[in-house]
């Protein structure tokens, strides 16, 4: 069961970015953000909202040619970009689940394309296309009722 925390209408870069500034304020050790959306939708501009709410100075990026960026704020922020992703076994190699089960924020874009590897214990962000400068924003936190691996927290 999830709970829907906000459903945003973003009308500019600039507002879908201070969504994403507001996510990142609010980051715990141990997050784990699954970025969902089609190419433009903004997943990258939320990035790098999160990353000034984490306290982040350098400019965030999508990590072009290779699949994980990091930077260090408040919390350290690991970025996987799996636009490039050949298939899961790539991103098993990186030590994904040292990220995912450690005390930064690991921040994923194109989350969908690893989907059996995702943790119980995440927030997703569904960005949608709704027109050339509005988006849908939708974040649900699945964080609050399990533990980090799926177990139920006491």
């Amino acid at each position: 069961m999830s709970n829907t925390i906000k459903i945003s209408q973003s009308k500019s870069l600039l507002e879908t970015e201070k969504v994403g500034e507001e996510l990142g304020r609010a980051l715990v050790p141990g997050a784990v953000v699954l970025l969902i959306g089609e190419l433009g939708s903004g997943k990258t501009t939320m990035i790098k909202g999160l990353a000034r709410g984490l306290g982040i100075k350098e400019l965030v990026t999508s990590p072009t040619f290779k699949l994980i960026g990091e930077y260090q704020g408040r919390l350290p922020l690991y970025h996987f970009d799996l636009y490039r992703l050949k298939g899961i076994k790539e991103v098993e190699e990186l030590g994904f689940e040292e990220y995912i089960y450690g005390t930064g924020v690991t921040v994923i874009e194109w989350a969908e394309k690893i989907r059996p590897l995702w943790p119980a214990n995440r927030i997703e962000v569904h960005l949608k296309i709704v027109s050339e400068k509005e988006r849908e924003i939708s974040i649900e936190d699945f964080s609050k009722k399990t533990d980090k691996r799926g177990g139920k927290s006491s």
